[in-house]
């Protein structure tokens, strides 16, 4: 047995922050896997010998470029792009593309390990990646978000395929930029293949993809409430963000009878308490993806509540659903939504949660889903569409419905199986989807011995 087989959780992440220094965000997403991780290997000696968590939380490989392009007054402008390749042990790499200042390597690398746990709680063949670029979506026209699509994709179609790597969106990246990304890789590589999804109906895509990430969180609330004989009509249930997952979640919250009383963006949120409604919502849609306006527009078109600056953690209600971006819950905000009687929080951003106040949500026993489980219904569809696009042929939305339910019912399953408490009924759903999603990629990697 080698020396640094069996080193302990604190000895393991001194060592990876070492490696990887000034990568907060990373360090974040590792310790939350490693910290349940750690205990259920403790006497399963294959997994020290082959160093496998070690390994997990070292990508495959990072690819870094220069992006230029030229802005509609003639300037030419740089940015940086990312390929973050984590695992491909159980797929192809899989993982969204982002367009925000905010990107970089540390953002990415939580992301793309965050990704390769999701993808396996699906149960589908999908490794882990993530990518991006720091380019800010907002304020830019048509033609200059095409113009940087393209000479983004101009270097980074040398490094996807439908076998090796299949982006698709994120922050900052929709319908619009999927689709001059797809137009650039066809153009370059004179082939018409599955390499992104999110595509548009006409040229690939899938149905339902757009709603799969908002719809599955709220699934998965479901299934918590459910085992627990209770159920989301009749709740106020607090919804962050207003992009394609936030307003998507709210959608199916209203149509399971609960309801929505916020909705936040970059500047402030909205209270409504009368609560969102179909109405409200389709305003909010059309703000948000043709206006391109902001939530206290809604405030003053039906004289709701608005708070500039401010996140809606603070408004009391039964249910969370945090749609919008990492860290978004602070630990004072966590520990405010259970003092105001929260009951679940099901992520549907990407670890939207600090650090102590996951610890925060467990210790207080809630039914809280973590994002890899809860938002793990888009790349499920994700992957569908890849199906598709591999044999040439489109499901009928209902059939995807009927498969988004039933694999967001699978992955609650395998967190009970994994993070049900001995001898107990409370389900630590943290630890059930990082045990659960390790096993899978652990195992395959260690069937490939040491490459």
């Amino acid at each position: 047995m080698a020396v640094s087989d069996h080193v302990n959780l604190e000895q393991f992440m001194a060592g990876l922050k070492r490696r990887n220094p000034n990568e907060p965000e990373f360090h974040q997403a590792v310790y939350e896997v490693a910290a349940n991780v750690f205990d259920y290997i403790a006497d399963k000696e294959i997994y020290h010998e082959m160093q496998i968590l070690r390994r997990i939380a070292v990508p495959d490989r990072i690819i870094m470029f220069r992006v230029c392009w030229e802005d509609d007054n003639g300037n030419i402008r740089v940015n940086k792009g990312y390929r973050v390749q984590n695992n491909n042990s159980i797929g192809p790499y899989k993982g969204g593309l982002r367009f925000d200042p905010s990107v970089n390597v540390s953002i990415l690398k939580f992301l793309a390990f965050e990704q390769t746990f999701k993808n396996s709680l699906t149960g589908l063949p999908m490794g882990g990646a993530k990518g991006g670029s720091d380019f800010n979506v907002k304020g830019k026209s048509d033609n200059e978000v095409m113009r940087f699509c393209q000479s983004l994709m101009t270097e980074l179609h040398r490094h996807l395929g439908e076998d090796i790597d299949v982006p698709a969106g994120d922050i900052g990246v929709g319908a619009r930029e999927i689709g001059y990304l797809f137009g650039q890789y066809k153009r370059l590589t004179n082939r018409f293949v599955g390499v992104l999804t999110g595509k548009g109906m006409e040229y690939g895509g899938s149905p339902i993809r757009t709603e799969a990430t908002g719809y599955g969180t709220v699934y998965m609330m479901q299934d918590m409430l459910k085992r627990n004989r209770e159920d989301i009509e009749g709740k106020n249930c607090l919804v962050s963000g207003s992009g394609n997952v936030a307003t998507y979640a709210a959608e199916k919250i209203l149509q399971l009878g609960g309801k929505v009383v916020t909705l936040s963006d970059s500047a402030g949120f909205v209270y409504d308490k009368n609560g969102i409604n179909e109405e409200k919502l389709a305003y909010i849609i059309d703000l948000k993806t043709v206006r391109r306006g902001r939530l206290e527009e809604y405030a003053r078109e039906y004289d709701v509540e608005y708070h500039a600056g401010e996140r809606p953690w603070q408004v009391p209600g039964d249910l969370a659903f945090p749609c919008a971006t990492q860290n978004e819950i602070s630990t004072a905000e966590a520990r405010t939504l259970i003092s105001n009687g929260c009951q679940g929080v099901s992520e549907g951003a990407n670890m939207p949660t600090e650090a102590e106040g996951m610890k925060a949500f467990t210790d207080a026993r809630l039914l809280y889903a973590p994002s890899k489980a809860a938002n793990a219904g888009g790349v499920a569809i994700s992957g569908l569409e890849m199906s598709q696009n591999s044999a040439r042929i489109t499901w009928k939305e209902q059939e995807l419905q009927d498969l988004l339910r039933e694999i967001m019912e699978n992955i609650h399953d395998r967190c009970v199986e994994y993070g049900k408490e001995p001898g107990g009924d409370y389900v630590d759903y943290v630890k059930g989807a990082n045990i659960a999603g390790f096993i899978k990629v652990a195992d395959a990697m260690i069937a490939y011995g040491v490459v």
